[in-house]
């Protein structure tokens, strides 16, 4: 799958079936229970935090909430929970820190106070439309890494898929792996806006073909975000490369996941389409900026058998 001058034209033969899709999607819902071999659900909810990219994008980001971020990054759930649950000290954090490309500087400066090494995710690309010259969207990158990110979550341009232009779609996000240099590249399809589950499917190709460390479904500012049904298609697309290439590539469901009970719909969704094996870090990450908190109230009431008030769990 590395080099150029590769022939594009079987991506146009691809058909999903839509119907069979659904089904499945229904299926998985229907039955959204916690498996027994998870300890109980307060470990389920505790891996799930360990998946979290805490995000904030907002035009309202300042260098201070960026710091509130960052420490509740570091210590996403209370001590004397994690005491109670006998989890303290086992360096519970978040993945990464998800921010724009203007405020790395201030998450890098933050983590490191903190004597934390989370990894600084930034949204890049033109973010969220993808919208801009690609010069721009490459520098934007550039920038990005320049600043201190290890993680880029770049957007891919939707007029690409909707057209069918399959190699110049392969051709810029290589241009975007390149501009990474050593930082993973977490591509976002943006897969509201795609059309249909056939060009989510083939899009999941051409950017895992092109070098995406991640396939990442939604930008959380589209009308549409993070289905099961598209998710399902993105899955069965990352076993489908796993099998051609050897290759292991990361999921990233992303935007409006709000509940710790869907947090654990996702674990669940990903260990029974790619197994146990994806559930790390390295290849399933949950991008939110308010699913922390739900979870961090389920791990309060199941530790102490009541629900906490607004003031038991602030942000930091």
């Amino acid at each position: 799958y590395e080099g150029h001058n590769k022939d594009l034209s079987w991506i146009s033969k691809i058909q999903v079936n839509h119907p069979a899709v659904l089904r499945r999607a229904e299926q998985i819902q229907a039955r959204r229970t916690v498996k027994k071999e998870w300890q109980g659900r307060a470990a389920w909810l505790l891996k799930a935090v360990t998946f979290i990219d805490l995000t904030t994008l907002s035009g309202d980001d300042t260098s201070s909430n960026i710091q509130r971020l960052c420490y509740k990054a570091k210590y996403p759930i209370r001590e004397d929970l994690l005491k109670a649950l006998n989890m303290y000290d086992k360096g519970i954090t978040t993945a990464a820190v998800c921010v724009y490309p203007a405020r790395v500087c201030d998450a890098v400066k933050a983590l490191k106070a903190a004597g934390c090494n989370i990894p600084v995710a930034s949204v890049a690309t033109g973010f969220p439309a993808g919208q801009t010259h690609l010069k721009t969207r490459l520098e934007e990158i550039r920038l990005a890494v320049e600043d201190g990110a290890t993680e880029i979550d770049v957007v891919i341009n939707r007029s690409l898929v909707l057209t069918g232009q399959w190699e110049a779609l392969y051709d810029e996000i290589r241009q975007f792996r390149k501009a990474c240099g050593e930082a993973h590249l977490k591509t976002i399809l943006a897969t509201g806006e795609l059309g249909s589950l056939t060009n989510v499917y083939k899009a999941s190709m051409i950017a895992m073909m092109a070098g995406s460390d991640f396939i990442k479904t939604s930008t959380g500012k589209e009308t549409v975000n993070a289905t099961f049904p598209v998710a399902i298609v993105m899955l069965r697309a990352i076993r489908d490369f796993f099998w051609k290439t050897g290759n292991k590539i990361g999921f990233k469901p992303a935007g409006g996941i709000r509940s710790a009970k869907d947090s654990l719909a996702w674990l669940s969704l990903v260990k029974e389409e790619l197994g146990n094996e994806w559930l790390k870090p390295e290849l399933f990450r949950i991008g939110a900026s308010t699913l922390l908190s739900d979870i961090e109230r389920q791990i309060y009431h199941h530790v102490t058998g009541r629900y906490a008030a607004y003031h038991d769990l602030p942000m930091s």
